[in-house]
């Protein structure tokens, strides 16, 4: 078996769930042209509808019907997040400025996920906020108030938490400024520039003066980069595979996973796009089967920009000659699983020599694994873990078998049938 063919990933989440907020509260008519129709970005759009936004879906376009930053109105019930960290995160912060009482909720998963590194610089900003363990755990209560402008320095990569201040700051009297010193995505930054939002960037610092309202736009959301790694990475290590990608955003704060696997030999061609678009960098990418070696060690400045990568990036690692040694990635103990220790297991399950540890993982990668007699490998309901063990099968030499599949619904929904599009 081989992959060969050309495809199109679905719309980036990321981008897509940011592209809703802001139209929601621009003036004006938003199409969002593109978008991601996932389980996870369905709870960003319930979210607006619930708060009195309309909102029309035409195909792969959004029909959003803004009305300002004055627009919303007080939601007669919970606001249901489901398994999504950034509707629930986001949602935080722009809830937080509101006139009105809200609440925000979560599935199991997403209750046990610490909500305090968003809840605590929103209070220095004046919010009112209440939850479980002192504000730290989901469900949320948020009762909308005026904001005041803050500085503040993000003491982890997070680009959710930098999200939610900036929409916060739309809202507080005076300027929100965040120092940002690990580069995390910035997709927020270039869309409230995009819509004219009264926002400025110097270096690491970014910052947005509240008050000011924005017109609406139309968004072409480009291809999801993370959702392109899983069949990057299946094209590379399954012989004689030759695939290629259109249109995938190359945002630079995404593509860690890229460098990477070029260092690990990786050959994959970058040209233009078949569809440019203006606020994001996009490309088309070729990839060919290739033998990869051990990237040594991977740590420092380039874990944020592969932090949704990770699991894919095990099975790059595990397919490769030699050793993969992650570090300085501790966040994952805290995403939709920990993804370091539910990795591990499954790396070990089918074979590959893997090692957990506490910020990372070590593994030996090998040209074969022995998986004798089919292996049914634990996913934790993580979309991404799913995804990665799935595209592990096409160089198993034994069946491999999830205990969970339909989490990968909650961010790409067409994936089995891209990958079954693909193999020959």
């Amino acid at each position: 078996m081989k992959l060969q063919g050309e495809i199109t990933v679905p719309g980036d989440k990321s981008i897509t769930h940011r592209a809703i907020i802001l139209a929601a509260i621009a003036e004006g008519e938003s199409k969002i042209h593109g978008w991601l129709p996932s389980e996870d970005c369905r709870r960003t759009l319930n979210a607006v509808r619930a708060m009195g936004v309309s909102v029309k879906e035409s195909g792969a376009t959004l029909c959003v019907d803004g009305r300002g930053l004055s627009s919303l109105k007080e939601p007669g019930d919970f606001i249901d997040c489901g398994n999504s960290g950034t509707t629930f995160r986001l949602l935080t912060g722009l809830l937080s400025g509101q006139s009105f009482f809200s609440a925000l909720t979560g599935d199991a998963s997403l209750r046990k996920r610490p909500m305090g590194r968003v809840v605590d610089p929103l209070h220095k900003m004046g919010a009112n906020i209440f939850g479980r363990g002192n504000g730290t755990l989901a469900p949320l209560a948020i009762r909308g108030k005026e904001l005041t402008g803050i500085e503040y320095t993000l003491p982890i990569a997070s680009a959710q938490v930098k999200s939610a201040l900036l929409l916060a700051g739309l809202y507080a009297s005076g300027v929100t400024g965040i120092i940002d010193p690990f580069g995390s995505r910035d997709h927020t930054e270039r869309l409230l520039k995009y819509f004219g939002a009264s926002f400025k960037q110097k270096d690491t610092r970014c910052s947005v003066t509240g008050g000011t309202g924005f017109s609406g736009k139309t968004i072409k959301v480009p291809g999801d980069f993370s959702s392109a790694a899983f069949f990057i990475v299946a094209a590379l290590m399954v012989k004689d595979s030759v695939i290629t990608i259109k249109n995938v955003g190359m945002n630079p704060t995404r593509t860690g996973l890229f460098n990477i696997l070029q260092k690990m030999g990786a050959t994959i061609e970058r040209s233009s796009a078949d569809t440019p678009i203006d606020y994001e960098p996009v490309a088309n990418i070729k990839i060919s089967a290739s033998n990869l070696k051990g990237a040594g060690i991977i740590g420092g400045e380039i874990i944020p920009r592969m932090i949704d990568e990770f699991p894919i990036l095990c099975i790059a690692a595990a397919s490769a000659e030699g050793e993969t040694i992650i570090r300085g990635a501790k966040e994952l103990r805290v995403k939709e699983s920990d993804r370091i220790a539910t990795m591990t297991r499954a790396l070990q399950a089918i074979g590959v020599d893997a090692k957990e540890l506490p910020d990372g993982i070590h593994i030996v990668g090998s040209k074969q694994w022995t998986v004798r007699g089919g292996v049914q490998c634990k996913t934790q309901g993580d979309h991404r873990v799913a995804m990665a063990m799935k595209i592990s099968a096409l160089r198993s030499d034994g069946e491999i078998q999830l205990d969970d599949e339909t989490c990968i619904d909650t961010s790409f929904p067409t994936f089995n049938k891209l990958l079954e599009s693909l193999c020959h």
